[in-house]
């Protein structure tokens, strides 16, 4: 894939799958604007760490994503730094383990504020400069198989994933006349850290991957690999899809 002279953002830069598309999008020649949580000392030291390593095509910049004000600053200054946007990367998201009759009003409010809302006024953001640039662009959203598989006590992450593919479908039919490439990555069972309890725990970890076609979990670097295709040029005819990267996964679990 070639990123030559493109400007990319990726918002959750700073560790698991977010670094990887960093890492592959400044391989593949892109300038790469690493996004970390804001007034988190430890997520921006992260961050300044992955911009570093990108062979001078990276630059951090702190964001909290569901603060508009932030975001807005954040599409500035990377703007400001590099001359132009040409590819935007929802990436960023959390998850909260709680039983649904337990689950507060603040943690609702916290998973929907980053996973969905967030995608939205980055998306807004960043494809708003596209648009103003007249050149096109790519929007790429970062969901996960639950937003088709059901996950029990992660109501609010399972709703803003779904919520993501619907708004992903919907921006593909809006931003077509602006030739804005619209698509959803779907990763699985992925090693990264939100799910690093499971995989050092030997009999969770075994667990988890019975239940996987491939018979493993997925590296970061296998979701940035599609990332890239999707980011280039030899995506210009593809919009308004998902691609599952789950060894399989999603059609296991749709046998039963």
């Amino acid at each position: 894939m070639h990123l030559t002279d493109k400007v990319a953002l990726v918002t959750g830069a700073s560790s698991g799958i977010g670094k990887a598309i960093a890492e592959r999008f400044a391989q593949d020649g892109a300038k790469v604007a690493v996004n970390y949580r804001a007034r988190h000392p430890e997520d921006q030291a992260a961050g300044e760490a992955v911009a570093a390593t990108l062979n001078g095509a990276g630059f951090a910049v702190g964001a909290d994503v569901s603060l508009r004000a932030d975001v807005e600053k954040m599409i500035a200054d990377i703007v400001a730094k590099f001359g132009r946007l040409d590819v935007v990367v929802n990436n960023a998201g959390i998850e909260i383990k709680r039983p649904f009759l337990e689950i507060s009003d603040e943690e609702w409010q916290r998973v929907i504020g980053v996973n969905l809302y967030g995608a939205f006024v980055v998306s807004q953001a960043g494809c708003r400069q596209m648009v103003k640039q007249g050149q096109g662009g790519k929007l790429i959203f970062v969901s996960s198989v639950h937003e088709d598989i059901p996950f029990p006590d992660f109501t609010p992450y399972c709703v803003s994933k779904g919520g993501v593919r619907m708004l992903m479908r919907n921006l593909a039919m809006e931003l077509a006349p602006y030739r804005i490439n619209v698509n959803n990555i779907a990763p699985g069972a992925i090693a990264t850290p939100i799910n690093q309890a499971v995989l050092t725990d030997t009999i969770a970890r075994k667990h988890a991957e019975s239940e996987i076609p491939w018979g493993r979990f997925g590296k970061p670097e296998e979701v940035a690999a599609v990332a890239a295709f999707l980011a280039s040029a030899d995506a210009e005819y593809v919009t308004g899809s998902t691609y599952y990267v789950d060894g399989g996964l999603t059609q296991q679990v749709t046998l039963y």
